[in-house]
Parts: C-alpha cells; sequence; structure tokens
C-alpha cells in the first residue's frame, strides 16, 4: 500500500495544563479530500496549528511522508513547509496590496523569478480560482467568496502538493460556499491535490470529503473516523451521528 502522505501519531496538544485532545492518530492518502469535522472546542484549529507547524504538540508526532515534521530541525521543517499550502479562515490577505502582489508574496520569497515572471504566474493561478481579470483589484474591492479564492490562489502560487483549508465555508453565503466546495473537488481531479478541510459545515463535509475524522469534545480524541456517509450510516458514537444530522434541512444549499 502507498505510504501515507500525512500521519498523526499519537498527537496530545495542551495549554498550560488543559488537555484539548490526546491519542489523535490518522493518516491522510495523496489524492483525498480529507475533512476534520468536530463541533465547537473540539480542537479542530489546534490540530490545524500542529500540522502546519504553528504550534507544537505535547506529545506524539506529524510526518509528511516519512520526514518526522514535528521533530525536525529547522531547515528540514522550512523544507517540509514549502510541500503545503494553507488557506486561513479569513483569507489573511494583505489590504494594501492587490491580489497579484498578494499572490506573489511567496514567489518573491522562495523563487529566482523575475518580477514580471512573477507577476505572470500570479495572475494564472488567479485564473485557476476563476479571478481572472482581477489581479489589479484590492481585497476591500471583492466580496467575502471572492477573497477566499484569491487566498487560494496565494496557497497554490508554490505549486504545493497538499492544501489545508480552515474552515473555507466560514462567512460565505450558501451559493458562495457551494461554488468554492466545487473549486475544491476540481483542484483534486485537474491536480491532483491532496487536500485537508477544517470544516464544521454539513454541506460542504458531505459534498467534498472521501475521507474524515471526527474530534469528539468529550472524549479530547477522535470520536469517528470514515467518510461521512460511512460515519453517517454505521458510526456506534452517537455524537458522530447528531453531528452530522444536526439542522439537516437549514443546512441544504441550492
Amino acid at each position: 500500500m502507498e505510504q501515507p502522505q500525512i500521519t498523526v501519531c499519537n498527537l496530545t496538544i495542551s495549554y498550560g495544563s488543559y488537555m484539548v485532545m490526546h491519542d489523535v492518530s490518522f493518516s491522510v492518502h495523496k489524492g483525498d479530500v480529507f475533512v476534520v469535522m468536530g463541533g465547537s472546542g473540539s480542537g479542530k484549529s489546534s490540530l490545524l496549528n500542529c500540522l502546519i507547524g504553528l504550534r507544537e504538540p505535547s506529545m506524539g508526532d506529524v510526518l509528511y511522508g516519512s520526514e518526522s515534521f514535528t521533530h525536525a530541525e529547522p531547515d528540514t521543517r522550512l523544507a517540509i513547509s514549502r510541500r503545503f499550502g494553507v488557506l486561513f479562515q479569513f483569507g489573511a490577505l494583505w489590504s494594501w496590496l492587490t491580489l497579484a502582489e498578494n499572490v506573489a508574496l511567496p514567489l518573491m520569497e522562495y523563487t529566482p523569478l523575475s518580477r514580471s515572471e512573477i507577476l505572470d504566474l500570479a495572475e494564472l493561478k488567479l485564473s485557476l480560482v476563476g479571478l481572472s481579470g482581477f489581479a489589479d483589484f484590492y481585497p476591500n474591492q471583492i466580496s467575502g467568496g471572492m477573497q477566499k479564492r484569491a487566498g487560494l490562489a496565494r496557497a497554490m502560487a508554490l505549486d504545493p502538493e497538499i492544501l489545508f483549508f480552515d474552515e473555507p465555508s466560514s462567512g460565505l453565503d450558501p451559493v458562495s460556499a457551494r461554488h468554492l466546495d466545487d473549486l475544491i473537488l476540481e483542484l483534486k481531479s485537474s491536480l491532483g491535490s491532496t487536500i485537508v478541510v477544517i470544516s464544521h459545515d454539513l454541506a460542504s463535509i458531505f459534498t467534498i470529503a472521501n475521507d474524515s475524522i471526527y474530534l469528539d469534545a468529550e472524549l479530547k480524541s477522535v470520536g469517528g473516523r470514515g467518510s461521512p456517509k460511512e460515519l453517517l450510516e454505521h458510526s456506534d458514537n452517537p455524537r458522530v451521528r447528531q453531528f452530522l444530522t444536526r439542522g439537516t434541512d437549514a443546512e441544504k444549499r441550492p
């Protein structure tokens, strides 16, 4: 069997004496759209921060391929981190830069390309997320959904193997959220990207995920693993079923 792209081994995350989660283990394979789901306070964002190196776990390890990310030396960690891109919850665009300049930032930092080559690539990345013609716009001139897509274009700037999405549908209307889901599936299909999504949005979870874990705030660990449809049908954890059936009618999108 092919080696997982990401392996999380017995991860424990604490804030001082407060334990957020313990003994969290799972793997993500190439081409997956893998969703980390759970209610408020379950530790989804804390887990993401450990996966991308913004927080150190109290115990355990995160591996990319066969390499430890958690325990790597700084140079090795930097090299590993260049293999993934991150779309933060609110886009995290610099307001005083145009969309093209925002996307260009990682290219300027990590490549020897000329300014004109970088701007050409930035426009290409924007076109891939449906923002052709918006290169010279500033973030405050476009909608929230377009800001999310611009943030995705920046996350894709260095052609990463893995993309992380932090609550991508947060703050979006149902139509914009559905368009972003469609874009995620398109990236998986056309680019073969491996995508890890932090989400509590049921409509998005059922639309995009082929594998997932449920973080159980009561157990402070993984309360279910599998595709959302499998978990809905077969999970023996009542909190998983409750999470996946809450407000079903209200969650439906056009």
